[in-house]
């Protein structure tokens, strides 16, 4: 049975394997022009930086380069039910560096078609076994975003030799770029 977290919540991961699944709708009515989120994934060690820049996976880097973490590429329009975009993780593969996994989604071009995630709503991301399709873990943030354009969704942690999941839902004003500043 999945559990359903609360922003700040944390919960063990035990499952050594699992896809992290994330989902939304938007409004593209209310801007004219339709919606492109990406998800991306950061790999950082215990101070909080890029392992290196091929451990920053997104939808032109698919694969770190220890294998741990696969996106399965991107969603162009978000549209329909359930995941808009997944990323495959196994952490027995995680370089040892590797202490945080960073889970960020964000609206490409947002600024020049005046978009940002109060125009999304349903908002998700989830953790579940691949395997058996059994969801461990739920976070549906329902903050309104009004003026971020880059919602920081959730982060993998590791604490103790244990993997943990923090509900983050902490948006910024500003792009992808922005998050690789933040983590370079």
């Amino acid at each position: 049975m999945a559990i359903n977290l609360q922003k700040g919540q944390r919960e063990n991961i035990d499952a050594p394997k699992f896809t992290i699944g994330l989902g939304w709708d938007t409004n593209s009515s209310s801007t004219g022009s339709a919606f492109d989120l990406d998800a991306s994934i950061f790999l950082l060690n215990d101070q909080k930086k890029l392992i290196s820049d091929e451990n920053f996976v997104f939808y032109n880097n698919l694969v770190s380069p220890d294998g741990s973490v696969e996106h399965t590429g991107d969603n162009l329009t978000g549209d329909g039910d359930g995941d808009d975009e997944q990323i495959k993780i196994d952490l027995t593969k995680a370089d040892a560096k590797v202490n945080e996994i960073c889970i960020v989604v964000t609206i490409h071009d947002a600024d020049n078609r005046r978009q940002n995630f109060g125009q999304v709503r349903n908002s998700f991301i989830r953790i579940f076994d691949a395997v058996t399709n059994e969801v461990i873990l739920k976070y549906e943030l329902e903050e309104d975003f009004s003026i971020e354009t880059a919602v920081e969704f959730g982060r993998i942690y590791k604490r103790e030799g244990k993997w943990k999941f923090e509900a983050v839902g902490v948006g910024m004003k500003g792009g992808l770029q922005d998050y690789l500043n933040k983590y370079q």
